[in-house]
C-alpha cells in the first residue's frame, strides 16, 4: 500500500510539473522575398515537440507550445527551407522571407517535413495547385488553364472538348461553389468552355476540396474550389505576360508605398476574331477580363485588401445573333489581428453573372442574371499548440433574373415580358476545431448552421393540391399542371423558409512517419439550384432558389483513404474511397422546356442520386522527371420513383447514370527537366464515354424516316471512350540569365495522334441511302500551339 501511495505522488508531481509548465507563443506572418506576397500553407515545424502548424489564406501562423529552445523549420513547396535556432522565453511576434528555391519559372521542390504534416493533419480529399504548376500543363491552343488542369486530377471529370464547368465525384457542375478571393464565381468558363476565367498570371493558390470540406465552406455539395489572387508586389514594379496564338496576358504590379502598399492590375483577350474579316467572314467569337487588386498595410495587425473581376463573352454569327456573357466581382476585406491568438477578416462581395442574347432575325433581345451581396465575418483563434478553432457568420442576399424579352424592331411582333424575379436570403454560422488528440491521432471537426429564407415576389401560382406536376394515366406521361391561381406578395414576405445543421468530422491516424490512414464524413445543402437539361452548363442555364415547390438538396459524404510517403517525400501515395448520398436531386419530365419558362416548377421533379467509387493518385515530386499518375473507378446515378403507386417515376423509378458518369478515368501527367534550356511536358487522359441515349427504332411519315427513343432507357447508351495525348516544350533561352527580361517559349500539341473524340452523335436521314444513319460530331484534332512568355 504504501508503494501504491508512492506512486500515486509521482505521479501528481509529474502532473503538477507538466501543469505548471509556462507557455508562449509564436506567431508572424510568412512572405515571398522577391516581392513580398503573403504565403498561403507554409509549414512551421518544430522537430523538438513533433509539431508544428501552417500559415492560413492571408499568411499568418501561430502556435502555442511550452518555453524553451528550440530548432524551427519554415517550409514551402519551391522555396528554401529556413532553420532557425529560437530560445522562446516570451510571446513573440516572428515574420520570415523565403527565397524561391530556383530561378526557373516551372520547379517545385516538396520538403520531407511538409509531406510529414501532410500526412497527420485529419484533412483529406484536398488538392492543392500552383500557378507554376498550373503552367506546365499542356493545354488547347496554350492558354494556361486551372479548370482544365484539375481534370488531371482523381475525381474530376469535365463533359469533353468545349464543355463548361467540371464534375467532382460523380456531381453536376452546379454542385461546385467557385470562390476568386472568397467572392463566388458563377460560370468558370470562357467562349463555352474552351478556356476558364481565371488568369493564371494572377492566381496565387489553388486549393480543391473534394470530401471532408471544413464547416467555413457551404451551399453547394459536390466540392470548393478556393482560388487566391496575388496582392501585387509591394518591392518592386513587375510586367508578366503571354503572347499565344489565340489569346494575350498582361499583369502589372507594383508597390504603392514600398513594403506596405501594392497594386495589381492583370488583363487578358483573345483576338481570333479579328482575321476573321480577312476571310470575308462576319462572325465573332471573343472574350475579355480583367483582374485588379489593391492592398494597404496600416500595421502588423490591420491590412486592407479592395479586389476586383471582371469578364465578357461575345459570341456571334453575323449581327443577327449576338451571345454575351460574364462575370462581376468587387471584394473588400479586412485582416485585423486581436491578440497573437486570435486573428479576423471581414469581407463586403458584390457578385454578379449576366446573360444577354440578341437575336435579330426574330427581332429580340434577352437578359438574365444572378446577383449577390455578401457579408462575411471569420476567425482563426489559435487556442493552444492542439487545439485551434475557426468560426464565423456569413449572410447572402441573392436577387434573381430569370429573364426578360424586349422586342428590337417594331415590325417583329413580339411582346415585352418580364419573367418574375425571385429574392431569396441565406444565413450561416459556423464552428470548425483542429484537435490533436496525440502525436498520432488527430480530429477535425465542427457544424454548420444554414438558413434559407425564400424572400416575396411580385407573383407566385397556386396549384390543385400543391402539385405543379401531374401523371396522366391515359397517356402514362407526366405534364405540366395549369396554374389555378396566384399569389402575391411584399418583397419581407416569407414564402418559405429552411434551416439545417450541416455537421463535419475528419480524423486521421499516423501509423509511423510516413503513413497515415483517414476517414470523413460531411453533410452539406444547396439552397441554389441550376437548371439545365444539357451535360454541361451553358450560359442560357438559369439558376433558381429553394421555395414551396423545390426542395434544397442534401448530401452526406463518407471518405476513408490510405496515404503513404516514400523516400523523405520524394514519392507519395493517396487512396481514397467515397460514397455519396444525394436527397431532393432535381429531375426534369420528358420533353421539359426550360428556356424562358416562367413556371418552371411544373416541369420538375425532386428525386435522388448516389455516387461512389475508388481514387489512387501517385506522384513523383522530386527531380529532373516530376508528375502523377491518378486513376478513378466510379458510378454516379440517379433516381427518381414515382410519388405514389400510380405513379412509374422517371424511367420507370430504377436507377439511371447521370450525364456526368465516367466508370473509369485514368490520366498521366509528366514533365521532364532536360536542361536549365529545355523542358518537356505531357498529358495521356482516358475516359469512359459520356451516358447518352440512342435511337431504339424508327417509324416513316411522308417518306422520312423518323427515329424513335425509349423514355425508360434514359442514358443507357454511351458515347465512345474519350483518351488524347498532349505535348508541350519549354525553351528558356540562355541569355536570361543575369538580365531583367526574362522569356521563354512554350511549343504545344494537343491531341498529338489527332484522336476524333465524340462531343455528341446525332441521328439522321442520309439523303442519298434514305437509311438512318449516327453523325459524330468533334470539336479538336490536333491542335499545335505557341506561347511566349516575358517578365521584367
Amino acid at each position: 500500500m504504501l508503494h501504491l501511495k508512492k506512486i500515486f505522488f509521482l505521479f501528481f508531481l509529474m502532473s503538477l510539473s507538466i501543469l505548471s509548465q509556462e507557455k508562449v507563443t509564436l506567431s508572424g506572418t510568412v512572405y515571398d522575398n522577391s516581392n513580398n506576397e503573403t504565403l498561403i500553407g507554409v509549414s512551421i515545424y518544430l522537430s523538438e515537440l513533433n509539431a508544428g502548424t501552417t500559415t492560413n489564406e492571408y499568411g499568418f501562423y501561430s502556435i502555442t507550445i511550452p518555453k524553451g529552445n528550440y530548432k524551427l523549420q519554415i517550409s514551402y513547396l519551391g522555396y528554401t527551407t529556413i532553420i532557425e535556432n529560437l530560445e522562446l522565453l516570451e510571446k513573440t511576434s516572428k515574420n520570415f522571407n523565403l527565397r524561391e528555391e530556383s530561378e526557373s519559372l516551372n520547379e517545385i521542390i516538396i520538403e520531407s517535413n511538409i509531406e510529414k504534416l501532410n500526412l497527420k493533419t485529419p484533412q483529406m480529399s484536398v488538392n492543392s495547385l500552383t500557378s507554376s504548376t498550373i503552367k506546365q500543363i499542356p493545354v488547347v491552343l496554350g492558354e494556361a488553364d486551372i479548370i482544365k488542369s484539375l481534370i488531371l486530377l482523381p475525381g474530376v471529370t469535365s463533359a469533353g472538348e468545349g464543355a463548361s464547368g467540371f464534375n467532382v465525384r460523380g456531381g453536376a457542375a452546379d454542385q461546385n461553389l467557385i470562390l476568386l478571393d472568397e467572392a463566388i464565381v458563377f460560370n468558370s468558363s470562357h467562349l463555352f468552355g474552351f478556356f476558364s476565367v481565371f488568369n493564371p498570371d494572377v492566381i496565387k493558390n489553388v486549393k480543391l476540396y473534394k470530401g471532408g470540406i471544413p464547416a467555413k465552406y457551404g451551399g453547394r455539395l459536390s466540392s470548393v474550389l478556393d482560388i487566391y489572387q496575388k496582392e501585387g508586389n509591394s518591392k518592386d514594379f513587375n510586367i508578366t505576360g503571354g503572347i499565344g496564338l489565340v489569346s494575350s496576358r498582361l499583369l502589372i504590379e507594383g508597390p504603392l508605398e514600398k513594403e506596405k502598399s501594392s497594386f495589381l492590375i492583370g488583363g487578358r483577350s483573345s483576338y481570333a476574331h479579328l482575321f476573321l474579316p480577312l476571310f470575308d467572314n462576319d462572325n465573332k467569337a471573343y472574350f475579355y477580363d480583367l483582374n485588379t487588386k489593391v492592398n494597404y498595410r496600416f500595421n502588423d495587425n490591420n491590412n486592407v485588401f479592395l479586389s476586383t473581376y471582371f469578364g465578357k463573352d461575345v459570341f456571334g454569327i453575323s449581327d443577327n445573333f449576338v451571345n454575351t456573357y460574364g462575370n462581376t466581382v468587387v471584394n473588400l476585406r479586412w485582416n485585423h489581428l486581436f491578440t497573437d491568438k486570435l486573428f479576423s477578416n471581414l469581407s463586403l462581395i458584390y457578385s454578379d453573372y449576366f446573360y444577354g442574347l440578341t437575336l435579330d432575325f426574330v427581332g429580340f433581345e434577352w437578359d438574365s442574371g444572378i446577383t449577390n451581396f455578401n457579408l462575411k465575418y471569420d476567425f482563426n483563434h489559435y487556442v493552444s499548440e492542439k487545439v485551434k478553432l475557426s468560426y464565423g457568420i456569413n449572410n447572402i442576399y441573392i436577387k434573381f433574373n430569370p429573364g426578360k424579352i424586349i422586342p428590337n424592331r417594331e415590325d417583329s411582333g413580339i411582346i415585352a415580358e418580364k419573367l418574375i424575379d425571385k429574392y431569396a436570403n441565406e444565413f450561416a454560422a459556423y464552428i470548425d476545431a483542429e484537435h490533436k488528440i496525440s502525436d498520432a491521432f488527430r480530429l477535425q471537426y465542427g457544424v454548420r448552421f444554414s438558413n434559407f429564407t425564400r424572400l416575396g415576389q411580385d407573383e407566385l401560382n397556386t396549384y390543385e393540391n400543391d402539385k405543379a406536376v401531374l401523371y396522366n394515366t391515359e397517356f402514362k406521361k407526366y405534364e405540366s399542371a395549369a396554374a389555378t391561381g396566384t399569389e402575391n406578395f411584399k418583397r419581407s414576405d416569407v414564402i418559405a423558409s429552411f434551416h439545417n445543421f450541416e455537421p463535419r468530422v475528419s480524423m486521421s491516424y499516423t501509423l509511423d512517419d510516413n503513413t497515415s490512414i483517414k476517414a470523413s464524413y460531411n453533410r452539406m445543402v444547396q439552397y441554389l439550384h441550376l437548371l439545365s437539361n444539357t451535360a454541361s452548363p451553358t450560359p442560357l442555364d438559369v439558376w433558381t432558389p429553394s421555395g414551396k415547390y423545390v426542395k434544397p438538396q442534401l448530401l452526406d459524404q463518407y471518405a476513408v483513404g490510405y496515404f503513404k510517403s516514400f523516400k523523405d517525400g520524394k514519392y507519395t501515395l493517396e487512396t481514397e474511397a467515397f460514397y455519396k448520398d444525394i436527397q431532393n436531386r432535381i429531375d426534369y419530365i420528358n420533353g421539359a422546356n426550360l428556356i424562358a419558362n416562367n413556371e418552371i416548377e411544373t416541369i420538375i421533379l425532386n428525386g435522388k442520386a448516389r455516387a461512389y467509387g475508388l481514387e489512387v493518385l501517385f506522384k513523383k515530386n522530386e527531380g529532373n522527371f516530376k508528375g502523377w499518375i491518378s486513376y478513378t473507378l466510379s458510378r454516379s446515378e440517379q433516381l427518381t420513383a414515382g410519388r405514389n403507386t400510380n405513379e412509374p417515376g422517371i424511367n420507370s423509378g430504377g436507377w439511371y447514370s447521370t450525364p456526368y458518369d465516367k466508370t473509369h478515368d485514368f490520366s498521366i501527367n509528366a514533365s521532364y527537366q532536360l536542361s536549365e534550356k529545355w523542358q518537356f511536358n505531357s498529358n495521356f487522359v482516358f475516359q469512359t464515354g459520356q451516358p447518352t441515349n440512342y435511337p431504339v427504332g424508327q417509324y416513316e411519315v411522308q417518306g422520312l424516316n423518323v427515329p424513335i427513343y425509349d423514355d425508360n432507357r434514359r442514358n443507357a447508351d454511351r458515347l465512345p471512350t474519350y483518351h488524347r495525348l498532349d505535348i508541350s516544350a519549354t525553351l528558356t533561352p540562355e541569355k536570361n540569365k543575369n538580365r531583367k527580361w526574362q522569356g521563354e517559349w512554350v511549343f504545344g500539341i494537343y491531341n498529338l495522334y489527332g484522336r476524333q473524340n465524340a462531343a455528341s452523335l446525332a441521328f439522321r436521314q442520309n439523303e442519298d441511302t434514305f437509311r438512318n444513319e449516327a453523325v459524330q460530331t468533334s470539336i479538336f484534332g490536333v491542335v499545335p500551339s505557341v506561347t511566349y512568355n516575358f517578365k521584367f
